[in-house]
């Protein structure tokens, strides 16, 4: 079975999951087992040696020695520096909370280099095909990403600038992620076909299927070839090592995959195990909502997958019910000890006891000097797993036990409204349609990057 670990959930504040799964990783014990892997890697030697019409006894002559490059490179004449792979190393550092050690730090920078490279391939095919993205759109996207972290650019310029990045570093990643979309709309998705009868065949499948689970998954695909497959493995697995002790899913897909959904952090959508590759098919029906699992061999690379969530083919899930909720908070002062956090929460939690519906949490919120925030259209599906299967279970006016650390206090959430969710219908012709178009657009446009990488002229320093 391949390895599978959970990921820390952090989609709500105040809620801190404790949880960290160890990586598992599985060995060779027998010598039988050993020996014909090592039989298979033989044979799959000489099949290559055979296909290459190389010799069975090769002498190197000189040094290759990858880790002796400076991390800067010249492609097609454009100049890739060292502060370059450093900004960009940079922002992924702090997407993980600057907790990266100094070993890893090194490999991160190999691969950010591939990546500005690739970024680079895709301006230049870009503009060779008269395709220009306007600087004020870049800036747009820029502000919105700024907006996300709740910043005005400028204060987001010197936000970065602390972090050792730039918004240079981050314009360029939004030049290349939109002209690349661009260069594919044009030169690629015209002439992707999927014909009525393709259609009709997956919603007959649909149908048969009601009732089975469908994924949402994230996907990290990184390229390799027999030669670098062992290095890329490597690469993979500490990744996942990074994303277990914290780091996150989405930005080092941004940064690393080289599949075309590394724009939404990886995102495939909802699918169900058998739109997948057999490899992935396995793995994904295997794992629980927050688990990834990797690196999966593929033909031409290989994968990590995340499960993002989890739900059944055309049935009503609960989790997609609508709540309006009261939330009341009290923090905690600084220097609190565990003990007395503990014993304002127990306080907290029998004051809370005393609510009677929404209509009275107000007056109870005043009462023990707690916070009380009103939230509206709240998906259930939307909330940390550990409260999921709290609120599907209360009724109106009902409560959640209390929860929170001592670093952000304790709170409990009351159900004011619960709007459930209707029966799940088919995607409709046109959404089907569009699945199926990405899915080609995507795997063409991996083998249009893969022949820039081929014709490019690059020189390492």
């Amino acid at each position: 079975m391949l390895p599978v670990v959970s990921t820390p959930n952090r989609m709500i504040r105040g809620v801190r999951s404790g949880l960290r799964a160890l990586l598992l990783t599985s060995a060779l014990l027998s010598v039988g087992v050993q020996s014909a892997a090592a039989q298979t890697v033989d044979d799959g030697n000489e099949v290559a040696s055979q296909q290459l019409n190389l010799p069975k006894d090769v002498t190197v002559f000189g040094k290759s020695d990858p880790n002796v490059r400076k991390a800067t490179a010249i492609v097609n004449g454009r100049i890739i520096t060292g502060t370059d792979v450093d900004q960009r190393l940079a922002l992924i550092i702090t997407a993980n909370g600057g907790k990266v050690e100094e070993e890893e730090k090194e490999r991160l920078r190999v691969q950010v280099l591939r990546n500005l490279i690739d970024e680079t391939l895709q301006i230049q095919e870009a503009a060779a095909n008269d395709i220009k993205v306007d600087p004020a759109e870049i800036n747009q996207s820029y502000e919105r990403v700024a907006a996300n972290f709740r910043q005005s650019p400028t204060q987001f310029d010197a936000y970065l600038r602390e972090k050792g990045s730039s918004s240079a570093s981050i314009k360029r990643q939004i030049e290349g992620e939109l002209a690349w979309s661009r260069l594919q709309r044009r030169n690629i998705q015209p002439f992707v076909n999927v014909s009525e009868e393709e259609v009709k065949s997956v919603v007959e499948r649909l149908n048969a299927a009601k009732g089975s689970d469908e994924f949402r998954i994230g996907e990290i695909y990184l390229s390799a070839t027999p030669e670098n497959r062992a290095q890329i493995m490597a690469n993979a697995r500490n990744i996942i090592q990074q994303i277990q002790q914290g780091g996150s899913f989405q930005a080092y897909a941004r940064q690393f995959s080289e599949a075309s959904t590394a724009a939404v952090g990886g995102d495939l959508g909802w699918i169900r195990p058998a739109q997948l590759p057999t490899e992935l098919a396995q793995a994904a029906s295997e794992m629980q909502v927050g688990q990834i699992a990797g690196p999966i061999e593929t033909v031409g690379g290989v994968s990590l997958i995340y499960v993002m969530d989890k739900r059944k083919v055309l049935t009503a899930d609960p989790r997609d019910a609508l709540l309006s909720l009261k939330q009341l908070s009290v923090l905690f002062p600084q220097g609190t000890t565990k003990e007395q956090a503990s014993a304002k929460a127990a306080s907290f939690a029998a004051a809370v006891k005393e609510i009677k519906g929404c209509g009275q949490a107000n007056e109870v919120g005043a009462k023990i000097g707690a916070d009380v925030v009103d939230n509206d259209n709240v998906k259930v599906r939307d909330l940390p797993p550990q409260l999921q299967d709290i609120l599907t279970n209360l009724q109106v006016g009902e409560a959640t036990p209390p929860f929170g650390s001592i670093t952000d206090g304790v709170r409990v959430l009351v159900v004011c409204g619960r709007d459930d969710p209707a029966s799940a219908n088919a995607p409709n012709a046109d959404q089907i349609m569009a699945q199926l178009e990405e899915e080609r657009v995507n795997k063409r446009a991996r083998i249009y990057l893969r022949d820039l990488r081929r014709d490019a002229v690059i020189e390492y320093n």
